[in-house]
């Protein structure tokens, strides 16, 4: 096929180009976006940056670097500052320094640091919550990781409490200022809505929250928390598109409460597994419905940029067209304008078609039997040809994002065994964290103690996640007979894992005097 049939991703669904994505080099992303106030950098530089590299700036300035030496110099940066691809191997290359502090983004190697556009999404995320969190959470969020730095000249801040590492970072894009030129990218910007727009209050809301223990937390806990809470974030915005997005063109709003059975227990096989491989199972199941209905919205878009040029449409007053706008062209009354633009589209797609692929020719021709209009045989037939493609990389993407068999991860998967939606304890800390900050009449926020009961409506209520119970829909009717004790023994394991990371201990065997209690003291309750 040529290149304008296979076209997919569409900005106005998600700015992620899908692709397996690394959370360090997607917050390195987010970092010049922080600083040039959404805009990406240009850096210039003459060459991709090694260890020796980074080893001999350090060694070449002694005023900001004194009494290091090569050998533990080199170390340290290899295990500790350094994010590496293919670490240990042959092929093993540096991608860039871990972003520990704003000015790291200067010395990654853009080939091998590539944020697929997550960051992007990301700050239009932020941008775009309501009642001016957004706003607050980018300001917080510029403040922490630019700390130590002048807002206006750059040069390192005297009598702030730093760290080793991000003192030593400060101090190398200080000494290297002159080395490297940096400047925002140039061109218009326009930060299209995100579809769901509740989940960007939501994410601006948990980093209004974490930012809050951000006196209280090792910067770099803090900054694995960080990863740990944006990758979460974008892993549920995506899979609940893949339910909204296809209710949306089918002619529903999308929106309803979601649900993801999470297994705490953590042993493959038992009954509270196979609960969560069902609801793994369910979401990754839409994605062949989210990519027909990506491909529908995409090739609307080109119709309207077609009916824009006959003057059959006006100029979209924001510069782009929304999802919702574009979807208004399925109405009756552009039906003539359809037939013809896709009917030209769908002739010019089946002349360039390989008529070698006998299967591939008699599924086409099933769905051309159907009698269905242009635009609904031209986007079944595209979506038939290309699904399996965009499906593995989907599922890699969402895989990373969920942060499959890692530190933070929501979804873990056995060699050779089924996905299934997780609750990893590093996770479960970073949401216990949020979970204890309640805000008061103030608008401040506090730490509070909390019920292992409360907690758990938490989960439910604000992220959709369950423990003790099974969801209404999304794979579940409801919980069986059965069903129970799977359902007990998973609440006894998140009691047992709140006990090992050190947020709970047994008052009393009545559940409901059951306390998690803080980690940390925020403020005062009011």
């Amino acid at each position: 096929m040529d290149r304008d049939h296979k076209e997919f991703r569409h900005p106005g669904v998600s700015y992620v180009d899908y692709k397996q994505l690394e959370m360090d080099r997607v917050l390195t992303g987010l970092l010049p976006r922080l600083w040039f106030q959404g805009r990406s950098s240009v850096i210039q530089r003459s060459k991709d940056l090694d260890v020796e590299a980074f080893t001999q700036a350090f060694l070449e300035h002694p005023e900001f670097f004194d009494g290091f030496d090569r050998e533990t110099t080199y170390r340290w940066l290899e295990t500790h500052l350094l994010d590496v691809v293919n670490r240990g191997k042959s092929t093993q290359a540096v991608a860039g320094l871990r972003p520990l502090h704003g000015f790291t983004y200067r010395f990654r190697n853009y080939s091998r640091s590539r944020p697929y556009n997550a960051d992007e999404q990301l700050y239009t995320m932020l941008l775009h919550a309501s009642s001016e969190r957004g706003g607050t959470a980018l300001d917080l969020l510029r403040g922490f990781f630019f700390a130590g730095s002048d807002r206006r000249t750059e040069a390192p801040r005297l009598g702030e409490e730093i760290d080793v590492e991000t003192q030593a970072l400060i101090n190398l894009a200080e000494a290297q200022k002159g080395a490297i030129t940096d400047r925002e990218s140039r061109g218009e910007q326009r930060w299209r809505p995100p579809l769901n727009l509740d989940a960007c209050d939501l994410l601006a809301d948990d980093v209004l929250r974490l930012m809050r223990h951000g006196d209280l937390l090792p910067r770099t806990v803090m900054i694995d928390y960080l990863k740990i809470l944006f990758a979460f974030h974008l892993a549920l915005y995506h899979l609940r598109l893949m339910k909204m997005l296809p209710a949306m063109v089918n002619g529903g709003n999308g929106t309803g409460r979601d649900g993801f059975f999470l297994d705490v227990v953590g042993i493959a096989g038992t009954d509270t597994a196979k609960l969560a491989e069902r609801s793994a199972s369910t979401w990754f199941g839409r994605i062949p419905e989210f990519v027909r209905a990506t491909f529908a919205v995409k090739k609307l878009d080109e119709f309207a940029t077609h009916l824009v040029k006959r003057a059959k449409l006006p100029q979209p007053s924001e510069g782009f067209f929304r999802v919702d706008e574009l979807l208004r062209l399925l109405e009756p009354s552009r039906a003539e304008d359809r037939r013809i633009f896709f009917g030209q589209r769908l002739d010019r797609l089946l002349e360039e078609l390989d008529s070698a692929d006998e299967a591939q020719d008699q599924r086409i021709s099933q769905i051309q039997a159907l009698g269905l209009d242009e635009f609904t045989t031209y986007v079944e037939i595209i979506t038939l040809l290309r699904v399996r493609f965009h499906r593995k990389y989907l599922t890699e993407c969402l895989d990373s994002l969920l942060l499959k068999n890692r530190q933070g991860a929501m979804i873990a998967q056995p060699h050779k065994g089924n996905r299934r939606f997780v609750l990893d304890s590093r996770l479960l800390e970073v949401l216990l964290q949020l979970a204890m900050l309640r805000q008061g009449a103030d608008g401040g926020f506090h730490t509070e103690p909390l019920r292992v009961d409360e907690f758990l409506a938490i989960l439910r209520e604000r992220y959709g996640l369950y423990i003790d119970q099974v969801p209404k829909g999304d794979g579940f009717e409801r919980a069986g007979i059965t069903d129970q004790p799977a359902l007990r023994a998973n609440r006894d394991a998140l009691i047992a894992r709140l006990r090992e990371i050190g947020f709970y201990s047994d008052l009393s065997d009545a559940y409901l005097t059951q306390t998690i209690t803080p980690r940390y003291i925020i403020g005062t309750h009011r």
